[in-house]
């Protein structure tokens, strides 16, 4: 294992999600965001984890390519891929598309893949994880879909949940392993592969 003691590599945090930086500020250690350029439609015929590993992992490694100099850093990517009767839900990106999708939704069980990957630069080392977490939808009339949409806009969230904010009056259950997984980084999970990784967790301030 690296020994970062004296000199912690740079983290970098490979995404355009706000929500993903908003947690990552909540471990109080220093990072930087760069946006990855990655396509995220997914492949024909692959599963919803599949889908979301590949991307978690091809962002991260976007992101490395082109990092300048050979300074070691460690590079988080993530996605989140929403499925229900085998369907993938991705992000809306409209009013239409999410009150569509929550109509879908309301009443049934939701599996959410929340993928994140840690890439070494310095070793080529990926570590990968598929966190799942389980909800299940109230059965709530179009007005009060409607009314929530409006409020909170979640168009960029896999499947219009904002669980963070009212979205979570759309639930009658969440199970998961890691709270903050149905957000978007599940931090647990970094955590665990930072310290694997021989990141000075507790003392990179």
């Amino acid at each position: 294992m690296p020994d970062y003691s004296n000199c912690p590599p740079r983290l970098i945090l490979a995404s355009s999600s706000r929500y993903r930086r908003e947690l990552l500020e909540r471990l109080c250690i220093p990072f930087d965001v760069i946006v990855p350029a990655v396509d995220e439609a997914p492949l024909a015929a692959e599963t919803p984890e599949a889908t979301a590993l590949r991307l978690a992992e091809a962002k991260a490694r976007a992101v490395a390519a082109n990092l300048a100099g050979d300074a070691r850093a460690l590079v988080i990517g993530s996605d989140q891929v929403a499925t229900y009767d085998g369907l993938q839900i991705g992000k809306p990106g409209t009013h239409e598309k999410a009150l569509a999708q929550l109509r879908a939704m309301r009443g049934r069980e939701v599996r959410f893949h929340s993928a994140l990957c840690l890439f070494d630069s310095g070793t080529a080392a990926a570590q990968t994880v598929d966190v799942i977490t389980e909800v299940r939808f109230r059965d709530l009339p179009d007005a009060d879909l409607d009314a929530y949409l409006r409020a909170e806009t979640p168009y960029d969230v896999a499947g219009s949940a904002k669980s963070e904010g009212l979205g979570i009056a759309l639930l009658e259950a969440i199970e998961s392993d890691d709270p903050t997984a149905l957000v978007g980084l599940p931090l647990i999970a970094l955590t665990r592969m930072l310290l694997a990784a021989g990141y000075p967790l507790f003392g990179a301030r």
